[in-house]
């Protein structure tokens, strides 16, 4: 599929926009509220990555925090670090991969406390 970008596509609740896309598409939408886009963002049963493009740290670390997704991209998207745990939120897979987490997946804690 060539690479594909829909700018302002309109209707909120467009399937492209609340769903998980696995191609070459970007979905571009203008904003006014930060809020509202936030919201909107967590408007979706998915949360596998999501990419913010700014040039406001503080908007930036504002999205950071309230956009529920396994990784958040700042003014590029999908760079993945084999030491960075990669995975989503809600119906986006279970776990992670990479990093210690990954690790953490397939081994159990086992607490021992002993008194002489």
């Amino acid at each position: 599929m060539r690479p594909t970008v829909v700018a302002n596509p309109g209707h909120k609740d467009l399937t492209l926009v609340r769903e998980e896309v696995f191609g070459p598409v970007l979905v571009a939408m203008p904003y006014d509220d930060l809020d509202d886009v936030l919201r909107r963002a967590n408007d979706s049963e998915y949360g596998l990555g999501a990419s913010v493009w700014t040039n406001r740290l503080d908007q930036a670390q504002r999205a950071i925090d309230a956009i529920h997704a396994g990784t958040v991209w700042v003014n590029t998207h999908n760079m993945v670090d084999p030491n960075m745990p990669f995975g989503g939120f809600k119906r986006s897979g279970i776990g992670r991969e990479h990093g210690r987490a990954a690790i953490d997946s397939y081994t159990e804690v086992k607490s021992v406390c002993i008194a002489y």
